[in-house]
């Protein structure tokens, strides 16, 4: 057994060993984020959408993501102990879909107040521009060893990387392509317009007109 190996074998052991935390962890951030948001949610308009999901990070996709962290994407041998998945912030994840835009708003101020100590590091496209909220942090009466995650992302856009993810992240070809990775900018950026359009039209149809004057 190879040095990479033996730590990706370790990394495995201690996924199993982290599991039922995650999963304690994903029910509290899940059901919070579910009760504070409620007011939101009663308040929606016909047009408007509002869906909470949640998820385990599995075993191989956390080994893969903290490989992808390390310089030239593999672990150091001289470093083997010091992995540890406990360093990934998403192993218990909540995905808020939300919209319009005005809706995904409102439900991030909402969830800061409860969520106070958690670091913000918004979802980026390659151009470094901010597409989503996202934020991480612990729940400690749950757990001290497994952080969680929320994100609040416009609801097409969100759709869409649900799509993508399995295209490209879990296809490497495609992954690895820069045409593709330059399309699907392409279409976040025009899925990012129009709900940002849409939302502007609420607000246009929502002033008075001249004749309601």
């Amino acid at each position: 057994m190879t040095e990479q190996e033996k730590i990706t074998s370790r990394l495995r052991q201690e996924y199993l060993d982290l599991l039922p935390e995650i999963r304690r962890v994903l029910a509290q951030v899940e059901t919070e984020i579910r009760f504070y948001t409620l007011p939101v949610l009663h308040s929606l308009n016909p047009y408007e959408k509002l869906v909470i999901q949640a998820r385990v990070k599995e075993c191989e996709s956390a080994v893969e993501s903290l490989r992808n962290d390390q310089e030239g994407k593999i672990f150091d041998p001289e470093r083997g102990e010091d992995y540890s998945l406990r360093n990934l912030p998403d192993l218990a994840g909540v995905r808020i879909l939300a919209f319009p835009d005005s809706r995904l708003i409102e439900v991030d101020n909402v969830l800061r107040e409860h969520f106070p100590g958690w670091l913000s590091k918004p979802v980026q496209n390659e151009n470094g521009s901010n597409l989503a909220p996202k934020y991480f942090g612990y729940r400690n009466k749950v757990s001290q060893r497994v952080r969680g995650e929320y994100q609040i992302v416009p609801m097409l856009l969100g759709l869409f990387w649900e799509v993508e993810h399995a295209a490209m992240y879990k296809f490497k070809p495609i992954a690895n392509s820069k045409e593709m990775r330059g399309l699907r900018a392409d279409v976040e950026s025009a899925l990012f317009r129009f709900e940002k359009r849409f939302a502007s039209f609420v607000a246009d149809s929502m002033q008075p007109s001249s004749e309601d004057l």
